[in-house]
């Protein structure tokens, strides 16, 4: 009885330590990018992606810092990499997770630095599919303020080519403000980015 006690003990505590050890690990990695050790973040991320084989999350954060590096101005010379790394940690997420909401809006934002890019290549191209998929994000997930707003942006931003009608579109970036303030992401580590970025959005938006 004893033995059996304390294996289940060892299995117990084994579990809590797994537990811990990404909870741990998905942390620092995220503090890490809050300090603008982006790469240094996204190689941690990969390596909790790595144990982690059931869960999105890691790999979402990889496509997710590789992504907003991408757009950054200063590493124009390396975003074909960048962005090449975000898309093989989307599609390893995509394999976990199907339909998720935070993964269409996350797949939309890579083909959107794609554009940013070489509009001139990829805007005709790419630009319908970052359309149909946050109008399948809304359509899973309608309270999901990530898609709102980002819908909204990207929708502002290709205006002066498209003559869609701003004031209309500056309404869909306002409701997502609310949105974003009653949304409860799931666990410390789901995404709940974008308040702050939609405000901004809406102050400009014009």
């Amino acid at each position: 009885m004893t033995k059996i006690i304390t294996i289940i003990a060892l299995l117990v505590s084994s579990i809590l330590s797994a537990q811990t050890s990404y909870e741990q690990g998905m942390g620092k990695a995220l503090g890490l990018w809050k300090e603008g050790k982006s790469k240094e973040a996204s190689d941690l991320m990969e390596r909790i992606a790595a144990a982690e084989k059931n869960n999105w999350l890691p790999n979402y954060y990889v496509a997710f810092i590789n992504t907003t590096e991408a757009f950054n101005p200063a590493n124009k010379n390396n975003a074909a990499v960048l962005i090449e790394k975000a898309q093989q940690a989307q599609d390893a997420a995509s394999m976990v997770s199907q339909n998720n909401p935070e993964l269409l809006v996350m797949q939309a934002m890579i083909y959107t630095a794609m554009i940013v890019q070489d509009p001139m290549a990829n805007g005709m191209k790419y630009s319908p599919k970052v359309m149909e998929l946050y109008t399948k994000a809304k359509l899973i997930a309608p309270e999901n303020p990530r898609a709102v707003y980002c819908k909204a942006e990207f929708e502002i931003n290709s205006a002066q080519w498209t003559g869609a009608d701003v004031k209309k579109l500056c309404l869909d970036l306002e409701s997502a403000i609310p949105l974003f303030e009653k949304f409860v992401p799931e666990s410390p580590f789901h995404p709940k980015w974008g308040l702050e970025r939609a405000k901004e959005a809406l102050k400009n938006c014009k």
